[in-house]
């Protein structure tokens, strides 16, 4: 790959990028036998908000003509082909670079497709399980103490899941970018600890953009798995570091030290329950 010339460069991107499209034409068309039942699943945060605000019907309204044919066969099933998709997405990206890496290196197709994947996927799970509900029934709730009643609007509800679930997602991916710059060479596990709390901040920012409420529990629910996972990506960037220098993780070290850690955990809770110190 390092011996390709600049054109050759963005032919081989070309080719990926319309074999992406493919994949998600492929999960499109796979999409649109399901609409309905998708949309449902979509609609189900708005209509338990609604009810909790004793608001009937329980449905978002369309506003414009349009609204429905656009969103629910249209937009919504692009987004769940993304979903769909994505393992072979990234498989396409990690077939573009590939061939710039060390031959080891290159063997690592599998698992990066599989957590790349598992981690997108999870976050939008997460996004809707977790967050959106809660947002969406504080937004809906504001205003009612002085008589102001919700009209939820097919496609700025739509709008606000699609940005939700997506960004939630892509955050998610953040292990799987950190691993990737130190794979070329970017960054290194002691710049990433160096500059933590740079990142713990940009996180935080992050976080109140991505929440719709912008409240702090919403926040604070997002923004922890972020770090969480920053640290996680560092870890593994110190893993592939480990690997590329010969050197092997003392795997058995750590293991044995986390079960002895979870061992005083369970002696010491069961202690302080037989104190009744806890229930």
């Amino acid at each position: 790959m390092l011996r390709m010339s600049l054109l050759e460069h963005m032919e081989e991107l070309r080719a990926r990028i319309i074999w992406m499209l493919g994949g998600v034409a492929a999960a499109f068309a796979i999409s649109l036998t399901f609409c309905s039942e998708l949309w449902l699943i979509v609609q189900a945060p708005a209509e338990k908000a609604l009810t909790e605000l004793g608001i009937d019907p329980p449905h978002p309204s369309a506003i414009n003509t349009m609204d429905q044919f656009n969103i629910i066969y249209v937009k919504l099933p692009i987004l769940v082909s993304i979903f769909i998709a994505s393992p072979w997405i990234l498989y396409q990206i990690w077939s573009f670079v590939a061939p710039g890496l060390y031959p080891a290196e290159r063997k690592w197709c599998a698992p990066f497709v599989c957590t790349a994947a598992g981690l997108f996927i999870f976050g939008g799970l997460f996004a809707y399980f977790e967050i959106f509900p809660r947002a969406i029934v504080f937004l809906l709730g504001i205003g009612r103490d002085v008589k102001i009643t919700p009209i939820v609007s097919l496609s700025d509800y739509f709008d606000l899941f699609v940005n939700v679930i997506l960004g939630v997602g892509l955050i998610f991916e953040t292990p799987i970018v950190i691993f990737f710059l130190t794979l070329l060479h970017l960054v290194t596990p002691q710049f990433l600890l160096r500059n933590s709390r740079y990142a713990i901040l940009l996180i935080a920012v992050i976080a109140a953009l991505l929440t719709p409420t912008g409240d702090a529990i919403n926040l604070t629910l997002l923004a922890v798995p972020m770090i969480f996972l920053y640290y996680v990506g560092a870890f593994a960037s110190w893993i592939l570091v480990l690997n590329r220098d010969h050197r092997a993780f003392a795997w058995k070290k750590i293991l044995i030290a986390i079960s002895i850690v979870a061992l005083a955990g369970a002696l010491a809770i069961q202690l302080a329950k037989r104190m009744g110190w806890l229930r």
